[in-house]
């Protein structure tokens, strides 16, 4: 089994360097938005030096390599993978042809109705299955597809004989008892269980104040999958609350709260079946949320050892991202990982 090439570094120029010239297959590219405004000459001297003509990729406030992250500095990593089984489309080059296994996608967090566009995007395949994350930056928010560009949904899709495994981490903790929706307006909920929504929430999580959140289950999940969403808002007068996405009655939702100790649980938890279920890795790709890394693993990097603990020394990129993708949906607070075999 040969390893997929790959560098990482704080200089672009070395990191473009040590990749070699693989001269074919596809190529993953991140970078922290300090380089933002170089990403084009930064695109140039990877097709230059590498051979590899096709690239997909994002901008992050801060990217991903095995073991590390890198936040608040020029930084990027890459990766070549050889693989020919695949095709990279945008909003300007959609896929045409066959119908693909699977996608890998970026997106622009400024895309109007982006669950939309993800959904769609997943219909497109004959699995409904997409991985990747919306473009983090404290400037523009860039894609790479074969060119730069902002704006929509871009990636790659592969054929079936590319060996694929993904899995999604939660980093947060539910609290019992799910709450059905009895009254609302978009995002404000007055009411669940017939009950007001304030005092509900109060008595499900008892004293917790910190680092609250609504999960909304994801419908015909056997895992009991939800969306995390941020609770923005309450209204102590007219005993409401309001979230981070619109309701409608009838709607179940969970409280939850951020854990750090149940995120690191539950990405232990995928790497045990990831590593019970795949032969070694390739390459893989990691899309984490900006909340998670050092904010909630506490120290720089340390999300990303226990990932090369579980896995080895595998090539690994990504970054880290508004919002994670996975399946049909977007995801916040999450991390997933793609496996290439």
């Amino acid at each position: 089994m040969t390893r997929f090439a790959f560098a990482h570094g704080r200089h672009w120029r070395e990191c473009i360097a040590r990749l070699g010239r693989p001269g074919r297959g596809l190529g993953f590219v991140y970078f922290t938005d300090v380089l933002v405004n170089e990403a084009r000459e930064i695109l140039d001297a990877l097709r230059s030096r590498t051979g590899v003509a096709d690239w997909v990729g994002s901008v992050g406030t801060g990217i991903i390599a095995t073991g590390t992250e890198y936040q608040d500095e020029p930084a990027i990593a890459a990766m070549v993978a050889d693989l020919d089984a695949y095709s990279i489309f945008s909003g300007r080059h959609p896929l045409k042809g066959a119908v693909p296994h699977f996608a890998l996608v970026h997106a622009d967090p400024s895309a109007p109705e982006l669950p939309g566009l993800v959904a769609d995007m997943a219909s497109k395949t004959s699995t409904g299955f997409l991985a990747g994350g919306i473009s983090s930056s404290r400037s523009q928010a860039v894609q790479i597809a074969g060119e730069v560009l902002s704006g929509g949904i871009s990636g790659a899709a592969f054929g079936k004989n590319v060996a694929i495994a993904t899995r999604l981490t939660q980093g947060c903790t539910a609290f019992p008892g799910r709450r059905r929706v009895t009254e609302c307006d978009g995002n404000v909920i007055f009411t669940l269980d017939g009950r007001p929504a304030l005092d509900v929430l109060l008595e499900t999580v008892k004293g917790e104040r910190s680092q609250l959140l609504v999960g909304l289950p994801v419908p015909r999940s056997d895992t009991g999958d939800y969306t995390a969403r941020n609770l923005i808002g309450v209204d102590p007068k007219n005993r409401a609350i309001a979230i981070g996405e619109p309701v409608e009655p009838g709607a179940e939702i969970l409280f939850c709260k951020r854990d750090a100790a149940a995120a690191r649980a539950d990405l232990e938890r995928i790497l045990t079946e990831l590593k019970g279920a795949a032969p070694a890795p390739r390459g893989a790709l990691y899309f984490s949320c900006v909340a998670r890394g050092e904010h909630m693993f506490g120290t720089r990097g340390a999300e990303l050892q226990l990932i090369e603990r579980a896995l080895g020394e595998v090539p690994l990129v990504g970054f880290f991202c508004n919002g994670e993708i996975s399946h049909d949906r977007l995801y916040g607070y999450t991390g997933v990982l793609t496996l290439f075999q």
